[in-house]
């Protein structure tokens, strides 16, 4: 038996299924495991607890899937968890011809380490554990099965590879390559998106609800959106919400080049695109003394590890004081957060201080998070990281 056994008072957090086992909770491990080994995680009492998959490389040592002793992590289990997850999205009504989607959300679904994004006819996976990667010659043609899509591209995170100890997966796992731009449709609004090179995997799905709820703020509004990546924010902004102007800003030349093609693609007038370091566009406007009546905020994980939270808030502090300072009486602010080591309650303390330090009374009109094709699981709170405050400011 290989078997990885817990200090004693360690295992209440896995009984409760948690699925990451840290190497700081293991007292030993029997039987010599190789990485990649489906494992058993005992009690100190050596009482089974779950089954999972063995990592001497990351520091989580044991990453878990099934608290079903009879259950075999077995082709039968990936192919039906896989299937499961895709259902929930079918269920929605996000698996659409020409839409795009999340269909595996890591531990969301039981699948940790595995993200599969849809877009049109081609799949994005993302592997983000060496127990996914192992498996995923296995994976990909389930995936296939599944969705029957043209073509299965494989892209990683070349920090969680590190931290993983696993080699950097890249390329077209299955059918047919794709040049240039794939394209799809969100609320009836064409994006370009480029999944070999683009950020996350190509598109901000789990922004997709937030975009429209923003939008219906906005009407007549002149609007500024910062880190507006490809333009999906600012196009949600003049097509659903019918602001009066929009200017988007972000520190990537490529990504203005996509945001200014999307809008030409929608043939969208009133948006304009500049490539600038945020921070520096947000002090520069305020200068020229520019007023907005609504900035939306959605800029990259500003904290990588917990130790960097702190720092995090300093910057997200800083970034909304300056978006404030910009905006028109009872103007809108759409602040976004996707560092999961950043708490929601963290950030919400975060606006009060910008309130108390500006002057000026926020009031907090909607509390959001990822759109449901990216669930939250009730036993990995971690999977709760993205947070979208929509705000009027007096």
């Amino acid at each position: 038996m290989l078997q990885v056994v817990l200090k004693p008072r360690k295992a209440a957090p896995f009984y409760g299924r948690h699925p990451w086992v840290l190497d700081s909770a293991i007292e030993r491990v029997e039987g010599e495991p190789t990485d990649g080994d489906v494992v058993d995680l005992v009690s100190d009492k050596g009482k089974w607890v779950a089954r999972g998959v063995f990592n001497s490389k990351s520091r989580i040592r044991v990453r878990l899937y099934s608290w079903d002793a009879a259950e075999q992590l077995n082709d039968a289990f990936w192919h039906a968890r896989l299937q499961r997850a895709i259902s929930l999205r079918d269920a929605l009504g996000y698996v659409r011809e020409q839409g795009a989607a999340r269909l595996v959300f890591s531990e969301a679904d039981g699948l940790s380490g595995l993200v599969v994004d849809r877009y049109a006819d081609w799949l994005v996976v993302q592997v983000t554990a060496l127990a996914m990667l192992a498996r995923l010659e296995r994976l990909v043609p389930m995936l296939v099965e599944l969705v029957r899509p043209l073509g299965v591209l494989v892209r990683g995170d070349k920090g969680v590879a590190r931290l993983e100890g696993i080699e950097l997966p890249a390329g077209v796992a299955w059918g047919e390559t794709h040049a240039g731009p794939v394209f799809i449709e969100e609320h009836g609004i064409r994006y370009g998106v480029d999944l070999a090179e683009g950020q996350k995997t190509g598109f901000y799905l789990d922004q997709r609800e937030n975009r429209r709820a923003a939008a219906t703020y906005v009407a007549g509004r002149r609007v500024l959106d910062m880190f507006c990546y490809s333009g999906a924010f600012s196009l949600s902004a003049l097509l659903l919400g019918k602001a009066r102007e929009v200017l988007g800003i972000d520190a990537s030349e490529k990504a203005i080049a996509l945001a200014r093609a999307n809008a030409q693609l929608n043939s969208v007038s009133g948006a304009r695109f500049e490539a600038a370091n945020c921070f520096e566009a947000l002090a520069a406007l305020r200068e020229s003394g520019e007023r907005f009546g609504a900035v939306i905020l959605d800029p990259p994980k500003f904290a990588q590890s917990r130790r960097a939270a702190d720092e995090a808030l300093r910057a997200y502090h800083r970034l909304n004081r300056l978006a404030i300072e910009l905006l028109d009486p009872s103007g809108v602010l759409v602040t976004c957060s996707c560092s999961g080591h950043v708490t929601r309650e963290d950030f919400l303390y975060m606006l009060v201080g910008v309130a108390q330090k500006s002057g000026r009374d926020v009031q907090i009109l909607e509390q959001r998070g990822a759109s449901p094709d990216h669930p939250t699981s009730a036993t990995c709170l971690e999977t709760d990281y993205l947070k979208c405050f929509i705000c009027r400011v007096v």
